[in-house]
């Protein structure tokens, strides 16, 4: 069965739907969506690295993934603004990354890859990566879900529930190092950031639960990876950015419904500001 190449490619935009929905709906709870963005641009510096070394490009993703995330954590605390120190890192360490790849004799490689994805090219040891990378992050999400949760409503309340908001924010940098590690590869690093957001964003108006809304989350990832590859086999267009697209017009659809379908509003959980 898995000799098929678009078998391999649904399964491997489902396995990245899986880990992406519950992580993206904290994206979008504590509004990080430019620091899930930065985090995955950091991510090509990670794959020049890899190449220069001779290592797993999953390992350097996640190592240089994570680094960036501890990097503005910690620079945060210290009087920077987050926006700021975002938008420096963030194309600082994309624009360093094309250029050491530039350096890298002997070796031919396809950016396109690496920045919008190559999912029809995915293998069977791809899937391995993917899928376990997608079960680790499900896993600690589901380990940290409520002490997750009780930081994201209110930092004050979690440290009363004797919950360290901090020790929190660094679950969820971790879960999203590994996101960007397993994922390049599916949609490359520049619309990693729009799997983890889009599908969170539009299952928000059809949920009335936060478990609710990453379930739905997960649906609607999975079908945009299924829709988006067919859909780029039948008009040849690229796979990557059509799964994308059909999540983008998923959201679209969400948002019409909650305006002239549903007359009420749905109570959802509260962001941080």
């Amino acid at each position: 069965m898995l000799d098929d190449f678009m078998i391999r490619a649904g399964l491997a935009g489902i396995g990245v739907a899986v880990a992406a929905a519950p992580l993206g709906c904290f994206v979008v709870w504590r509004r990080m969506a430019y620091f899930g963005d930065a985090t995955a641009h950091a991510a090509i510096l990670g794959v020049a690295l890899s190449l220069a070394f001779s290592m797993s490009i999953f390992i350097g993703t996640m190592v240089v993934a994570l680094l960036m995330a501890l990097t503005v954590s910690v620079l945060s605390g210290r009087g920077y603004a987050m926006d700021t120190l975002l938008g420096v890192l963030a194309h600082s360490a994309l624009a360093f990354g094309l250029v050491a790849v530039s350096f890298i004799s002997g070796v031919r490689i396809d950016l396109m890859a690496y920045l919008f994805g190559d999912i029809l090219a995915v293998s069977r040891v791809d899937l391995v990566v993917i899928w376990g990378g997608a079960a680790l992050v499900v896993a600690l999400i589901n380990w940290r879900w409520s002490a997750l949760l009780t930081s994201t409503m209110n930092e004050d309340l979690a440290h009363a529930s004797g919950i360290d908001p901090k020790r929190e924010q660094l679950v969820l940098t971790l879960a999203l190092a590994i996101t960007v590690a397993f994922a390049i590869k599916v949609v490359g690093v520049l619309l990693i950031a729009a799997m983890l957001i889009i599908p969170a964003a539009a299952a928000r108006p059809l949920s009335k639960t936060p478990e609710g809304m990453a379930f739905v989350a997960g649906i609607i990832g999975a079908l945009s990876a299924v829709i988006g590859l067919r859909a780029a086999y039948v008009f040849d267009t690229p796979a990557g950015p059509s799964i994308v697209c059909v999540a983008a017009f998923t959201f679209l659809a969400t948002s019409v419904f909650k305006g002239f379908v549903l007359p009420y509003k749905v109570v959802m959980l509260t962001p941080i500001p």
